[in-house]
């Protein structure tokens, strides 16, 4: 309903506004269900991705960790920090990391699918580089702890920047509710690669201030400007002109004269 003014003339009024902002919540909430229902199925599809490596990989005698897994120093290996976030080196390694990963990845996917792959690609990367440049030599890595940490970086870092709560303290409460993979995280873990968690988590911070969400600046206020000289309509005996001025005697006569 509008409200009439008395010349009958209907007048603006708040329900075109209010109108305008219901669609615009309505169609946001509607593309978060949209982009939390591709991360779903992502991660979905990412886990079943891996387990069935795990199975083609177990049926191989672990043949794939090997050939496709990240050894330190070796410029063969190099490519392999993209490779190595797929394989496990047994059912327990990767049933403890499945849980964690498909949680926090969902979390990192479900405000943007395209932020999620971009942040996927820098975490890889940071964590592979991190084990290829400083693990200690001959010792083979795989493993999806690396984007675990990140992921978990990245979703809190993102929650922080862009100032959501939600996203903060579900990062901090998944997090503790994952404890245990944080103490794998302390330097001298027994068989655990404490390096690629650090770089995982390095990279997830990152990411969460690479891509996280710019908020338009708000144009500043500008002071008004004094006119430049007289305005229309001041006289000219407004125009005061100093004693000592060379050409004070001119004007007084022209003013006397009515020029």
């Amino acid at each position: 309903m509008t409200s009439q003014s008395g010349s009958g003339v209907p007048s603006s009024g708040t329900a075109a506004p209010r109108a305008a902002r219901r669609g615009q919540n309505r169609q946001a909430a509607e593309i978060d269900v949209d982009e939390a229902r591709k991360a779903f199925f992502l991660m979905v599809g990412f886990i079943g991705l891996i387990w069935v490596l795990q199975i083609a990989n177990w049926a191989d005698h672990y043949g794939l960790d090997g050939s496709y897994g990240i050894l330190p120093r070796s410029i063969g290996h190099l490519p392999d920090i993209f490779t190595a976030p797929f394989l496990h080196f047994s059912w327990d390694h990767i049933e403890g990391n499945s849980g964690p990963l498909f949680v926090f990845g969902l979390l990192a996917a479900y405000r943007g699918v395209v932020k999620f792959l971009g942040a996927t690609l820098i975490i890889a990367i940071s964590s592979g580089m991190a084990v290829w440049l400083f693990q200690g030599t001959s010792e083979l890595t795989v493993g999806a702890s690396g984007l675990i940490f990140g992921y978990f970086g990245y979703v809190l870092t993102r929650g922080i920047l862009e100032r959501n709560l939600i996203d903060a303290l579900a990062a901090v409460v998944i997090g503790l509710s994952y404890a245990y993979i944080l103490t794998v995280a302390v330097p001298g873990a027994h068989g655990v690669s404490w390096i690629g968690h650090l770089g995982g988590l390095v990279g997830g911070i990152a990411s969460g201030w690479i891509f996280r969400t710019r908020r338009p600046s708000r144009p500043g206020r500008r002071a008004a400007r004094p006119p430049a000289g007289p305005g229309p309509g001041t006289s000219s005996q407004e125009l005061q002109v100093s004693q000592g001025h060379p050409r004070a005697d001119l004007y007084k006569e022209l003013d006397d004269m009515g020029l």
